[in-house]
Formats: structure tokens, C-alpha cells, sequence
């Protein structure tokens, strides 16, 4: 995975990933899904457009598309949707007593982000973000994305279009997602 790599371009469509310290299934621990829901609002507001998606137990997958009146890079973009994610993570975690787990993310806090009032170590360090060139690229990661809560030791459901936090449903299936501007629409 790439880190602290800047991604400044507008008018510009990104795959990319991000995942929770560890690999743990922190989005699962703590029913975040929905959560994710004011991050895809947040995107929507810095005309940031959400072509795709999947949330996973321990990692996200996403295509992004930044508009040319975009306001902010797709790191700041990236980078807040983390923090907003986190801060939920760990009050609800908080909240169901979970001390064992705050421990263990509170020891994986490097010693240079301590000195920053930082206290739990969340997501692993920074992203990946690939750019797609192509619409065949595009789509091959929509595919991806959307196959993954089937694919390898994920059988999180038998049909891939059931998946309720993926825009597979979207696109295969034709239901509505308020969140999900259609890639065809865009490239």
C-alpha cells in the first residue's frame, strides 16, 4: 500500500482502499455501515462524486470521481472520512465497554502521532488510491468491488447483489442509492 502519496488532479476518477489497523473487523465490531452514510454525504458536498462502493468488515473499497469545482484533494477527502470513521469507532466502542480492543488500538499509536494527542490507532497508515484511465479499467474495478463480499474467506452473502452496504444493487439490480452517481454518466 502507498503512503503519503498526494493526489491532487481534478476531473479525475480514483479506485481506492482503505483498512482498519490490523485487518480488524472494526466496521463489523461496531455496526458502522450506516455510519458511512455522512462520509458519502461529506463526499456529495465537495462535489466529490461516489461511482461504487463496498464496506467490508475490516476495509473499504470505493471509486471516486473529483469534479473540476472539487474544493479539496482526494488525500483531504480520503484523510476526513477516516477521522469522522474513527472518532464514531471508538465512542462506540466506548460505549459497549470494550476496553480490551481501545487497549490494543491505543498501543498501536506510533509514538510520533502521541505527541499529536492522537490516542487510538484506527485504520493502517494512509491509502491506496489508483487512478482509472480507462473505462474498461473502471469498470473492471466496479466488478471488484462489487464481487468482493463473495470473493476468497468472504462469504458474507450467497448472491453478490444481496449485499446491503455495496452499490452492486445499483447497478445489477437497478435500486436506488441516493449516495451512487452512475460511472457511465461520468466517463
Amino acid at each position: 500500500m502507498a503512503t503519503h502519496q498526494k493526489y491532487s488532479d481534478l476531473d479525475e476518477t480514483y479506485f481506492i482502499t482503505f483498512t482498519c489497523y490490523e485487518w480488524l473487523n472494526l466496521f463489523e465490531i461496531t455496526k458502522l455501515y450506516s455510519y458511512f452514510e455522512k462520509w458519502f454525504d461529506y463526499l456529495n458536498s465537495k462535489n466529490a462524486l461516489l461511482l461504487s462502493y463496498v464496506i467490508m468488515p475490516n476495509h473499504f473499497h470505493g471509486v471516486i470521481h473529483l469534479n473540476s469545482d472539487c474544493d479539496i484533494s482526494l488525500n483531504k477527502l480520503v484523510g476526513n472520512g477516516k477521522r469522522f470513521l474513527a472518532y464514531e469507532i471508538v465512542s462506540r466502542l466506548k460505549k459497549n465497554g470494550n476496553s480490551e480492543l481501545l487497549n490494543r488500538l491505543c498501543k498501536g499509536v506510533q509514538t510520533n502521532e502521541k505527541s499529536k494527542n492522537k490516542q487510538h490507532q484506527i485504520f493502517r497508515l494512509s491509502f491506496d488510491a489508483k487512478a482509472c484511465y480507462s473505462l474498461e479499467m473502471m469498470e473492471q474495478k466496479i466488478d471488484y468491488i462489487h464481487h468482493n463480499p463473495v470473493a476468497g474467506k468472504w462469504e458474507l452473502v450467497n448472491d453478490w447483489t444481496d449485499y446491503p452496504y455495496s452499490s452492486a444493487a445499483y447497478y445489477e439490480l437497478g435500486l436506488e442509492n441516493k449516495w451512487i452517481t452512475d460511472y457511465r454518466d461520468v466517463f
